[in-house]
């Protein structure tokens, strides 16, 4: 059966970040991810992990220096979303690899997601020499600690002149960077929406996926919404023997705990 993880940048957001531990696990949730956590010391998020006994998954780098406010959820207002993979900005993400690297493992998690950054056209083919590049040298690092990196492709529509858009196209970048430990985080919202024919391409690159995240399409609520057959691509999920955690990475339609009646029949239940 497949195992649906909080995202706590956008589930139980009426709640200050340190409280919606306690909501995930009250709802049933067994694991959580986060996407930017560094305004807390990591000391308070692992107690709430431990108190409610929550697996932990992972977090983001930050979005970068020139990046502006977070909404209180935790997620971006706008700006930048990573530079990973922008030409002349490689220390700025050494630093900002570091202090996910040294948070995520203070937090016991396992997963650091590499955001790549916007990118403009002209840019793309040295933008990803640099990301390549910076993949190798955080993947080494990570594998000391056992944590994989993931790359996600993320839709233009959201994200306009995101470097990494395809699923194909992070396979690439993974069979190039040749590190074990660097795995495409996949999101079937934008994958969905970038190429559809979601089940055939979860297949295909099974090999290199190592997390996956839902939400309806096209309005980004619940996964029991929109032009996408979830329960189809769920028992693909199990029947292709995928053993890891998927995101529940939506906007509710109106709160959290109102909307949580399609992850029910997959063992998300109060306690």
């Amino acid at each position: 059966m497949p195992r649906f993880a909080a995202n706590l940048a956008y589930l139980f957001t009426e709640r200050p970040l340190i409280e919606r531990f306690d909501a995930a696990a009250a709802a049933g949730f067994k694991a959580v991810e986060l996407q930017f956590p560094y305004d807390h010391a990591p000391s308070a998020v692992k107690a709430e992990l431990d108190r409610h006994g929550l697996t932990m998954l992972g977090l983001n780098t930050a979005p970068g220096q020139r990046a502006s406010s977070q909404h209180a959820s935790g997620q971006l207002a706008s700006g930048e979303f990573g530079v990973a993979a922008i030409p002349g900005r490689e220390q700025e993400f050494a630093a900002l690899f570091k202090q996910a690297l040294d948070y995520v493992t203070a937090i016991g998690g396992c997963q650091i997601h590499c955001l790549a950054g916007k990118v403009p056209p002209e840019q793309r083919p040295a933008a990803e020499k640099v990301f390549i590049g910076n993949l190798a040298r955080a993947a080494d690092l990570a594998a000391e600690k056992g944590i994989t990196l993931l790359i996600e492709p993320i839709n233009p529509r959201d994200r306009p002149d995101y470097f990494l858009t395809r699923a194909e196209h992070a396979a690439d970048i993974i069979a190039k960077v040749e590190r074990g430990n660097l795995r495409i985080q996949f999101d079937f919202y934008h994958a969905q929406i970038v190429g559809g024919d979601l089940i055939h391409r979860l297949e295909k690159f099974l090999p290199v996926i190592g997390h996956l995240q839902c939400a309806a399409v096209p309005s980004r609520h619940e996964p029991d919404e929109g032009e996408v057959n979830y329960r189809e691509v769920f028992a693909a999920v199990d029947r292709l023997g995928y053993r890891g955690w998927i995101g529940a990475e939506y906007r509710p339609r109106f709160g959290t705990e109102e909307g949580l009646g399609w992850a029910q029949p997959y063992g998300v239940t109060p306690r």
